[in-house]
């Protein structure tokens, strides 16, 4: 697939090595990257070993790197990249959500941190925002400018206007409560919101990757839609 032209002026494209054991999630992560205007993947690794066998080849800009890998902890990676002295910045990829793995990934530098299952929107996001972060330039004369350029990179908090944090992390607990999967209708008897309102926190928590859509079929006509949190691999 051919990658859309970055544009008149446009710096060398960002270099990237995708860092995964399933192929078919690894070939899909390819093809994303490749989507993305100003990067290019400059190889995939299947394990630890060979990604960093290929980084003493070539060294790339950036690592998407899956931490659950057959050799070793994605961290141990992150490690031996930083002992090698490789400046090259690194954007987990995992289903792992516990607070410790966060911890650890952010002090070996990991800049960002991309939840599995995830859409192709969610992934060009953290690009867009690596790639305007390595663009910024100038100098650092307060506070306000650091907080600006890590701002940039890390992206904000904020929830899309009319979301509210509580009612998302109800809306996340009663999915985790039912790990078979609900429908809109149901969360929204729950939580006490309108159907139309619980798909809104639905529909934003699977662009976040922290929840899946799931057709459940077995009636007359159209399938229901479930929303479930995805399984751990």
């Amino acid at each position: 697939m051919s990658r859309p032209d970055p544009g008149p002026g446009a710096g060398a494209p960002v270099s990237v090595l995708i860092v995964e054991d399933e192929e078919i999630t690894a070939e899909a992560n390819r093809v994303y990257v490749e989507r993305v205007a100003g990067f290019e993947v400059a190889g995939v690794a299947r394990s630890g070993g060979e990604a960093l066998r290929f980084l003493r080849g070539r060294p790339v800009d950036l690592i998407l790197l899956d931490l659950y890998l057959p050799d070793m902890h994605g961290l141990e990676v992150c490690r031996a990249v930083r002992a090698g002295g490789l400046l090259c910045d690194v954007i987990a990829v995992t289903s792992a959500r516990d607070l410790a793995t966060v911890r650890s990934a952010v002090s070996l530098g990991v800049s960002q941190y991309l939840l599995k299952p995830f859409t192709y929107a969610t992934l060009a996001e953290k690009l867009a925002r690596y790639a305007r972060f390595r663009q910024d330039t100038g100098v650092i004369v307060a506070q306000g400018d650091v907080d600006r350029v890590l701002g940039t990179l890390r992206g904000s908090s904020e929830l899309p206007k009319g979301l509210a944090r509580d009612t998302l992390d109800t809306v996340s607990a009663r999915l985790r409560e039912r790990p078979g999967g609900s429908s809109a209708q149901s969360v929204a008897q729950a939580v006490g919101v309108s159907r139309v309102t619980a798909r809104r926190y639905l529909e934003h928590l699977v662009e976040l990757g922290m929840a899946v859509r799931v057709p459940q079929y077995g009636g007359v006509g159209r399938p229901e839609l479930l929303y479930r949190i995805p399984m751990e691999s």
